[in-house]
């Protein structure tokens, strides 16, 4: 990933170079603090452009014009937040989002972070730093076509202030936060001929910097705990499997953890059930449920976050050589359940049951939240608005419901119960890990649900947003 943004505090002091960013209301006033930098002659500048573009100041909505001659920047940037009545919907982050997409390439820019009708708090001033550096996200590692200066070189963004010890104080956990999904989102683009199981979990060691406590396990030591269904999944590529066990303990010694469970199928070619091969190039990322699990690890040292976590993903590439899984296979799960291989393609789910089973014996957890790209079938559901949420816990449901809601990263509860849980019983084994076509998330949750005994334990399906541009 390339550094396409530096972010700056500042008070607001003299203002020159590039870019000058208000925001206005539908009345279009810009903010009292602004009035002594937007030039005598703006006022009539924004009220024309405005009616020539039809820009109401809608929330999130831009509009960029030359500034005025006696002005000491370049152009004038208006961004809409709304009516006033109703700035509690505002959202913060987007904003920044809605900023960033305006801004050109290499200039540098000033933000007069004040509303129209008032003072922003440093925590929602933070939310827009936030923004800006998360629309500025580009990966182009291996772009290696020459690029102008201005786009190989970061803009400077300066948010203009009342008081920037403050505001730098809150944006430091959004920074934090920031690091995690950008890590994230460099693991989930990585081609797999450079991320693969090894690779994966070796980057995921560098957390230990932070301090992280990282344990990689190889395929002899889930030989010898019994990992027999994740290790059936990966046994058809020269790829070795990994598990890697990642540790936070910000919170008091002796708490119980919570604990996240991601899905890494580094390639997933599908396996002796082969996928079509029209997009099959974007099952790169079906290991973005682990990757979100690492960044979340990375987000919470960073911001050295009170709480004892832990984070364990399993790593496997899924392919078809003469050794590979095949349909008809039955293997024994760490639980002890044994599995009949029904789809070779449906693997997720058996790298998940012994990692999950896993996690609960061992850590105890408060908690189980796994994070997979489990199901095409959730696509067709949910596209890709909604993360499909199936748990055992209405408690632990409601509050990720609600976390979605605050972030953007919402989630739509699906059902779980005994009828669908009939459809996965096998003839041969004590499950199948396919019931065919006809509630296909639903049924891989129900066989997922068969690996957390009472732990309180939510799946997030990630099949549509984790692939979302």
């Amino acid at each position: 990933m390339s550094q396409r943004l530096k972010l700056e505090v500042k008070a607001l002091n003299a203002i020159a170079g590039g870019d000058l960013v208000i925001l206005v209301s539908d009345r279009l006033a810009p903010p009292k603090l602004a009035e002594d930098w937007i030039g005598s002659g703006a006022h009539a500048l924004i009220a024309r452009a405005a009616a020539a573009e039809r820009f109401k100041g809608k929330a999130l909505a831009g509009l960029t014009l030359l500034a005025p001659e006696d002005a000491g920047y370049e152009r004038l940037i208006l961004v809409g937040t709304g009516p006033e009545s109703e700035r509690d919907k505002l959202d913060f982050a987007a904003l920044g989002g809605a900023i960033a997409s305006r801004l050109g390439h290499g200039r540098s820019a000033d933000i007069i972070a004040a509303l129209p009708e008032g003072e922003l708090s440093a925590g929602e001033i933070a939310e827009i730093g936030l923004g800006l550096r998360l629309r500025s996200y580009a990966f182009d590692r291996y772009k290696t076509k020459s690029r102008d200066k201005d786009q190989a070189e970061p803009k400077i963004v300066t948010l203009r202030v009342d008081d920037p010890a403050a505001v730098r104080k809150a944006l430091k956990a959004r920074e934090a936060i920031a690091g995690g999904v950008e890590l994230a989102r460099d693991l989930v683009n990585e081609p797999p001929n450079v991320l693969f199981p090894e690779e994966f979990a070796e980057r995921a060691g560098k957390l230990d910097k932070l301090g992280v406590e990282v344990e990689i396990l190889d395929e002899k030591d889930l030989k010898k705990i019994g990992m027999r269904a994740l290790l059936g999944v990966g046994q058809g590529s020269h790829r070795q499997s990994r598990v890697v066990v990642m540790r936070w303990n910000g919170g008091a010694k002796g708490d119980k953890p919570v604990a996240f469970v991601g899905k890494g199928v580094t390639f997933d070619t599908g396996g002796i059930s082969i996928k079509p091969a029209a997009g099959m190039e974007d099952m790169k990322g079906d290991m973005a449920g682990a990757a979100c699990v690492t960044g979340l690890m990375q987000a919470l040292a960073a911001r050295k976050a009170k709480v004892n976590a832990v984070g364990v993903i399993g790593l496997v590439e899924n392919m078809p050589d003469g050794n590979a899984q095949r349909p008809g296979d039955i293997v024994t799960s760490l639980s002890g359940q044994t599995i009949e291989i029904i789809n070779t393609d449906a693997e997720g789910r058996l790298v998940l049951a012994d990692v999950l089973w896993y996690t609960q014996e061992r850590f105890k957890p408060v908690f189980m939240v796994n994070l997979a790209t489990l199901t095409g079938a959730i696509l067709v559901a949910l596209a890709q608005e909604n993360a499909g949420l199936f748990s055992n816990s209405d408690e632990l449901s409601e509050r990720l419901t609600a976390a979605g809601k605050a972030t953007g990263e919402t989630v739509w509860r699906m059902p779980l119960s005994s009828a669908y849980d009939k459809m996965i019983d096998s003839k041969f084994a004590d499950m199948k890990n396919s019931a065919g076509r006809y509630g296909g998330s639903i049924t891989a949750a129900q066989f997922l649900q068969r690996h957390v005994n009472d732990t309180p334990w939510a799946h997030l399906d990630i099949a549509g947003t984790g692939m979302g541009s």
